[in-house]
């Protein structure tokens, strides 16, 4: 198990790990497998999508404030239950194939560590299976 430590400067924010991800599996050695992608914490998230437009992030930010506005009457004392939500709708984890040490990505797919909460500092855990030969 590896982990990639990432610091956060906004509320909001989404963090292109996929260079961070790439040099994990080279320190492990994986050629061939899988990366299983987890984020232990309950206002954050992981995500795959375009990196070439940075119009996607703003997009993606833009209908989830729409969706899940940060005040709108919560029973959350924290006054953080708007990020718990986004956390549920993007998801905790993403799995990647890996091919000759490299993960299989779409040509404009990057992976995003999603920040509802920050800023703060998080860790993102990576496990990496191997692919059997039979």
């Amino acid at each position: 198990m590896m982990q990639i430590t990432i610091k956060t400067c906004n509320r909001n924010d989404m963090v292109d790990i996929t260079q961070d991800i790439v040099k994990k599996i080279h320190a492990a050695g994986l050629k061939d497998g899988f990366c299983f992608i987890f984020v232990p914490h309950t206002t954050a998230a992981v995500t795959i999508n375009e990196n070439a437009d940075p119009s996607v992030k703003t997009d993606l930010e833009m209908i989830l404030n729409k969706i899940i506005p940060w005040e709108d009457g919560y029973r959350h004392l924290e006054g953080n239950a708007a990020a718990h939500m986004k956390s549920v709708l993007v998801g905790a984890s993403e799995i990647i194939a890996v091919e000759n040490g490299q993960p299989v990505l779409g040509t404009w797919q990057s992976v995003f560590f999603c920040e509802f909460d920050g800023p703060r500092t998080r860790k993102v855990i990576l496990k990496f299976m191997p692919s059997v030969s039979c």
